[in-house]
């Protein structure tokens, strides 16, 4: 196993639209690289990511009855509170982690009840913690928007790259679509502390499965090491988030408190036609004796098309083919629907 060292792009050289980024986003994202960048120095990023990430053990310490009214059962917990509703790679449910999700963006995406009831975990409504945690509104939302604005910038060198190997259609490119999505999710997650430095057995991906992201780019906060509420450096240097390469190879992907890493999801990998490309990640608990008592908060957020964007995908398709017809045109809504009723569940 390795440690690469990660493409990073000052938030300078993202801004500028005229610098050509081509050669850091191929080494990022193309066919050889580990699927992830990290974006550096963007301004106000730390306070706005601290502020968040100190709330998640508050919010998982809330009182019960309090963090049931934050439940959404309906959205399959993808809006709100949730905690031991997923399953693991064991099929065990999930109580290592708890995680609270909203849209950082729109707080009421649609009011058509026809589309709440057929997509609930793109087009529910956020649900706040108004009166028991005002101020995770505030932090969630702010640090939500500031990652999907640094986010757009980097889809705009994307689509940069991609079109220098396909041709991308006005309004088509990944900017365009990830614009005017109103599907982004942010997930806050809080890693409950391990018991006498037993984080659920030794696996690997002890702390979140081997997974591909679905959607099209997903920001990434590096986490927040706490015991009993004070800030601590990570007990574990194993521990972290590792990637799965091209050729196999597992590699430990390490970056700063500052820097915001950018991962590309299945979506954006069909529709450049591979010229981005996904890889399988998992996150691997701290071990051993100094990890007892210790908890972690971070914080994605899952830049993903509308809906109800028709998607034009490519004739090879690659990823999921045996879903797809070739020359489909799905909307996004459809094909997510395809995916998790293969992959997952089926809706109950």
């Amino acid at each position: 196993m390795s440690s690469y060292s990660t493409v990073s792009i000052p938030f300078s050289h993202l801004q500028d639209k005229n610098h050509d980024l081509s050669l850091k986003i191929e080494e990022g994202f193309g066919p050889n690289g580990l699927g992830i960048l990290l974006v550096t120095d963007v301004p106000g990023y730390s306070t706005l990511r601290r502020n968040l990430l100190h709330l998640a053990p508050r919010l998982a310490n809330l009182p019960k009855e309090v963090k049931d009214d934050l439940e959404d059962p309906n959205s399959r917990y993808n809006f709100g509170w949730s905690h031991g509703k997923e399953k693991l790679e064991s099929g065990k449910l999930d109580l290592l982690k708890g995680s609270f999700y909203a849209n950082p963006i729109l707080d009421t995406p649609t009011t058509d009840k026809s589309l709440i009831q057929r997509y609930p975990s793109y087009c529910g409504s956020n649900i706040w913690p108004k009166n028991t945690l005002p101020e995770l509104e505030f932090a969630f939302k702010a640090l939500g928007k500031l990652i999907f604005d640094v986010g757009l910038l980097v889809a705009y060198h994307c689509d940069q790259y991609v079109s220098k190997g396909m041709k991308i259609r006005k309004d088509e490119g990944l900017e365009s679509i990830l614009n005017r999505s109103r599907s982004h999710k942010g997930r806050l997650l809080y890693y409950f502390p391990a018991q006498q430095g037993i984080s659920g057995g030794n696996s690997m991906s002890s702390w979140c499965g081997w997974h591909t992201d679905n959607g099209s780019l997903t920001g990434l906060t590096c986490g927040i090491f706490t015991r009993d509420g004070v800030e601590i450096p990570c007990p574990d240097s194993t521990a972290g988030l590792y990637i799965r390469t091209r050729n196999d190879q597992i590699v430990k992907v390490v970056y700063g408190a500052d820097d915001i890493a950018y991962q590309i999801g299945e979506t954006a990998e069909i529709l450049s036609g591979g010229i981005l490309r996904a890889t399988p990640h998992c996150v691997q608990a701290p071990k051993g004796e100094e990890s007892s008592g210790v908890e972690r908060s971070t914080f994605a957020l899952f830049m993903q098309p509308d809906w109800d964007e028709k998607l034009s995908f490519p004739e090879e398709v690659h990823i999921h083919k045996e879903l797809i017809p070739s020359n489909a045109s799905l909307t996004y809504g459809e094909y997510s629907e395809i995916v998790i009723d293969k992959y997952y569940d089926k809706k109950q």
